[in-house]
């Protein structure tokens, strides 16, 4: 449906680009813009920029951009019509509906408000009667009330339709409780409670919205652990255990667990910054997502070769997202929740403290697979480590850890430094290969499928952008530019200044965030990067040189219109005089 635009300009006036950007973006402030890592590609190096004074966002790295409704759009995987839902809600506005709206969003309003009341009956029965089965696990495992109440924990009684008859009760429907996964179907159709006798953690989003559960069995049954399965609502590799909580932790770092118990424990004793990956291993999505609330990782999982493995597969992801990672190795326990319960929070503090950078981890593993005594493991363990310290970026680091390498297997360092230098090398042209294809694919995502974007004149083109980008800074020269939109060589970027008319003919703020719904995320995509390519100064005569460009090669097209008209006809008649 459409919107009124003064409904659209008092959302965007309600929902400030830095304000909206800055729930998903750890932002810095440079001068008057603000940077940060894009949430839409993974870098190392902020390239996403946000200019409040505008109003619009732009990642110089892969050129998405726009302004709120933009961004919520691309970040949440919304439609237009419900990124507009999304942020009227955020800012408690009243949305104008049509008679016939059938929202995906709000079916998924409607489908976590079930979770929320699904979570609150899970922790009321965990306080009564049925839950001392879940009472007594956790005084065993030590959780205080406190901590209990404060991730919502519960339990579902040893009963096969205690939930659906409760939730259908409150006016929810059996499809709904199949949509989360809360009942499921037998093989005779019948539906039954998806969890019973168990304790029940509520899985919490970053906007706290409960979106799943998880669940432990409080008998020898399989699975130990039990997780809602994935909905409209639910992506596990979209989503970590307490991030709700940690997000806000003052403490610089965020400890990754294996499970929850370790994240909750850690959050009992101080570590307000412990989270925990969904019954799934680390995925990019997850590495993304921690990007946005810190800098660095402490990876936790449990020492034995299965948690060994999953962190040698979570470092270079999270390495990808520009996090620094280090590793905290543990001695007299299996895992994080063990260890506190032995030696307490002191000691664990300690254990972080000395916690060891991803480079002397690796290394370390990599030596513990090997004889050394032997020849030929030594040589398959000095090559597999040149392979190694080749991807580390410093050469300092190369250095140093090729002389550990080179001491730990008795040679020189000369030696090993000659073989990590070869295998460095050999990596570098494999980067530049692919980085030569990825920018041809890039470069061929980059041009535009819709024939609007695409420049027919680009004399005249470029003094459309650098037009658009001086009056989107001083909407006042409007008026006295005396152009139509029909005079742009683009159709996209006439299109744009005509809207812009329009505003501050009607006396609106003249503004590019408040035109998303005319245009395409990729035409908007494009205008926002004009006005970021061509922030310079606003001038009266460069205003004037640019209409003066448009004007006169306007003009140019239209005589070479009449000419290419008179060469026709002429053609046509020397056709009817000579024959042919």
């Amino acid at each position: 449906m459409a919107f009124s635009q003064a409904f659209l300009d008092e959302l965007n006036a309600r929902n400030p680009i830095e304000d909206v950007v800055g729930q998903y973006v750890a932002l810095t402030r440079r001068g008057s813009n603000l940077f940060g890592l894009c949430p839409f590609h993974s870098e190392k190096t902020p390239s996403f920029s946000v200019a409040p004074d505008k109003g619009i966002y732009y990642c110089f790295g892969c050129h998405k951009g726009g302004g709120p409704v933009s961004f919520i759009m691309e970040i949440e995987g919304l439609d237009y019509p419900d990124a507009v839902r999304f942020l009227a809600q955020r800012a408690g506005m009243e949305v104008p509906e049509d008679s016939e709206y059938r929202s995906a969003y709000k079916e998924q309003e409607r489908l976590r408000t079930l979770c929320k009341d699904a979570a609150r009956y899970f922790h009321q029965q965990l306080n009564g009667p049925a839950g001392q089965p879940g009472r007594d696990y956790l005084a065993r495992r030590g959780l205080s009330r406190t901590t209990v109440t404060r991730f919502g924990l519960g339990f579902a009684p040893d009963s096969w339709s205690s939930l659906l008859d409760t939730m259908t009760k409150m006016g929810y429907t059996k499809e709904e409780l199949l949509k989360v996964g809360l009942v499921q179907k037998n093989q005779k159709g019948s539906l039954h409670d998806r969890f019973h006798n168990r304790l029940m953690f509520p899985i919490i989003d970053v906007r706290g919205n409960v979106i799943g559960f998880g669940g432990r069995v409080m008998d020898d049954s399989k699975p130990k652990y039990l997780n809602s399965p994935e909905s409209v609502i639910f992506n596990k590799r979209k989503n970590l255990f307490a991030l709700n909580v940690a997000k806000k932790s003052k403490q610089g770092h965020i400890i990754l667990t294996e499970g929850y118990m370790d994240a909750i424990s850690l959050h009992q004793y101080g570590f307000d910054c412990a989270v925990a990956s969904l019954g799934t291993a680390l995925t990019e999505e997850h590495a993304q997502l921690l990007a946005k609330y810190t800098n660095q990782v402490i990876l936790t999982y449990d020492g034995d070769e299965a948690g060994q493995n999953a962190t040698s597969r979570a470092i270079p992801m999270l390495e990808k997202a520009g996090l620094q990672v280090k590793i905290l190795r543990m001695q007299g326990a299996k895992d994080p929740d063990e260890f506190l319960k032995k030696y307490g929070a002191d000691k664990f503090r300690v254990l972080l403290e000395r916690s060891e950078n991803q480079a002397e981890y690796r290394l370390l593993s990599l030596q513990s697979r090997y004889d050394l005594q032997q020849d030929e493991q030594r040589v398959a363990f000095l090559r597999e480590a040149a392979e190694l310290i080749a991807t580390f970026p410093a050469p300092v680091q190369r250095e140093v850890y090729g002389t550990r390498a080179a001491e730990a297997a008795g040679i020189t360092p000369d030696a090993m430094k000659l073989e990590v230098d070869r295998a460095y090398q050999r990596r570098k042209k494999q980067a530049q290969k692919r980085q030569e294809q990825a920018d041809l694919n890039v470069a061929a995502q980059r041009q535009p499928k819709d024939k609007d974007l695409r420049y027919t004149n680009l004399r005249s083109a470029s003094a459309e952008e650098q037009l658009l980008a001086q009056v989107l800074k001083e909407p006042s020269y409007l008026p006295d530019i005396g152009l139509l939109p029909q005079q742009f060589s683009s159709p996209l970027l006439g299109k744009a200044f005509g809207l812009l008319q329009q505003q501050q003919q009607a006396g609106r703020d003249v503004s590019l965030a408040a035109l998303e719904g005319e245009f395409t995320r990729e035409e908007m995509s494009h205008l926002t990067h004009v006005l970021r390519s061509h922030d310079l100064l606003v001038s009266e005569q460069v205003m004037q040189d640019c209409v003066n460009v448009v004007r006169s090669e306007y003009q140019r097209s239209l005589h070479s219109g009449e000419d290419a008209l008179r060469t026709w006809q002429d053609r046509f008649k020397d056709k009817q005089r000579y024959g042919g």
